[in-house]
């Protein structure tokens, strides 16, 4: 009863040191790393999309309408 009682004692000091040096340790990365890296994100994800969405809009849709309806108008 003695082992048992000494393994489970053991077991439980192994678990508060692993818990102790876990809660000490200084490295990983923070929550405030983390959120500048996702509001980068989206900001420089928002700037592209808004940039291809004018040059579609101002420079290859106009194009690209007026090349369509070049090529079928028949008439001239």
């Amino acid at each position: 009863m003695k082992k048992l009682v000494n393994k489970v004692n053991d077991k439980i000091t192994e678990k508060a040191v692993m818990v102790q040096t876990l809660l000490r340790s200084q490295r990983g990365e923070g929550f405030v790393d983390t959120a500048i890296k996702i509001l980068m994100s989206v900001v420089i994800g928002g700037l592209v999309l808004g940039g291809l969405y004018a040059l579609f809009g101002e420079t290859v849709l106009p194009t690209l309408k007026q090349r369509i309806q070049d090529m079928f108008n028949y008439g001239g």
